[in-house]
């Protein structure tokens, strides 16, 4: 009892000492932004672990100085301090600010939970305000599509960095790459439960694990990751692991996704853009034999038929890149064409007509006249 004591008398001395130090730090800061940047540095403010309180001996202060101008850079500092690393540097209001005010980037509770320590004018906490309150804001709508939308890219990011696990050989190149699959698979976790991650890499697994959306096992897959010894294990575990936020990837999307369908207003010119980039290629290359060329007009039309399901007027999903060989095109141009009338049989049923011209005057008459109006 004693001894406990005598252990939280001595933490109490340290964090004493700890926030001297960083209160003279931080008037440092702010006496040589005052002197000599009174128009460069906007705002200087406190984040990370001496905000939130979880902090230790060694933990360094995060102070994020927005700067108006180039020459606010040079205010920054990269030092030692009593066997402490500190990093002054600055944060632009386009780049960093404005990434996290539509939770764009993985930092956003430096925004939202900022402890401003410094401002230079008062229209600059005014900015700086209605930045954090449009990605409060942002965080305080359901999840929804646009969750979703931001998740894919991180979902995206992770994948890559499994190929290069993959295609990597050497030890720490694969496990490097393993852990920038966790890392944006975190990072995609987050934008899933449209939230932000609030104390720092110490605490990702504990915060994760309080969301509402998860794979199932998650703390088993995440760890395994961590955990893994050798290049097989290594990449088991980030595919299992990539795997199972893809699949919750796609049951949210499918979840929260409007249900599209095709009307009048948003087929508008799709056939003929369909038309327009595809049709000529296809039958061009098919009947040419030219496999490349085949290969990349087949791709396209696939590309193009995916975006009019899911992102624009929900019209039937095809799967062209199945019929292609590159040793009999005339099969693929045929599933190409049968998809090009299923296609237009959407209009069909909407009412909507094909705008097509026999002649150069019936063009001119309609586009100089009312008619594309």
């Amino acid at each position: 009892m004693k001894q406990n004591k005598i252990n939280n008398a001595i933490d109490i001395e340290i964090e004493q000492q700890l926030k001297d130090k960083n209160k003279r730090l931080i008037e440092m800061v702010i006496e040589r932004a005052k002197r000599d940047f009174p128009e460069d540095i906007a705002l200087i403010g406190l984040t990370g672990s001496f905000c939130t309180g979880d902090f230790h001996e060694k933990s360094d202060l995060d102070l994020i100085i927005v700067n108006n101008t180039d020459r606010g850079w040079e205010i920054g500092s990269c030092f030692i301090l009593d066997d402490v690393g500190y990093d002054i540097y600055c944060t632009p209001w386009e780049t960093r600010l404005a990434q996290q005010a539509v939770l764009d980037n993985p930092g956003v509770s430096s925004l939202t939970d900022l402890q401003i320590l410094y401002c230079a004018k008062p229209e600059y906490l005014e900015k700086f305000n209605k930045l954090r309150q449009q990605a409060l804001d942002t965080m305080a709508k359901p999840i929804g599509i646009e969750c979703i939308k931001r998740a894919k890219k991180h979902l995206d990011l992770a994948k890559q960095e499994f190929a290069n696990a993959l295609l990597a050989e050497k030890i720490g190149a694969i496990r490097y790459a393993s852990a920038g699959v966790l890392y944006h698979l975190v990072n995609c976790l987050v934008n899933l439960n449209n939230t932000c991650i609030k104390r720092g890499i110490k605490r990702y697994l504990e915060e994760l694990l309080t969301y509402e959306y998860l794979p199932d096992s998650f703390e088993k897959l995440y760890m395994s990751v961590i955990e893994a010894k050798t290049i097989d294990e290594m990449r088991a575990a980030s595919l299992s692991l990539l795997s199972s936020v893809i699949q919750l990837y796609d049951k949210m999307h499918s979840e929260f996704s409007q249900n599209l369908v095709p009307t009048y207003d948003n087929l508008e010119g799709t056939y003929e853009e369909l038309w327009c980039n595809c049709r000529n290629k296809v039958i061009t290359s098919t009947t040419a034999k030219d496999k490349s060329y085949a290969f990349f007009a087949a791709m396209g039309a696939q590309d193009y038929l995916d975006e009019m399901a899911t992102e624009h007027c929900g019209t039937k999903k095809f799967d062209l890149m199945q019929n292609f060989d590159a040793d009999n095109l005339d099969i693929f141009k045929d599933a190409f064409l049968k998809a090009m009338d299923e296609y237009r049989m959407e209009y069909d049923k909407v009412g909507r007509k094909v705008l097509a011209f026999d002649t150069l005057d019936d063009l001119y008459s309609y586009y100089m006249g009312s008619g594309c109006e």
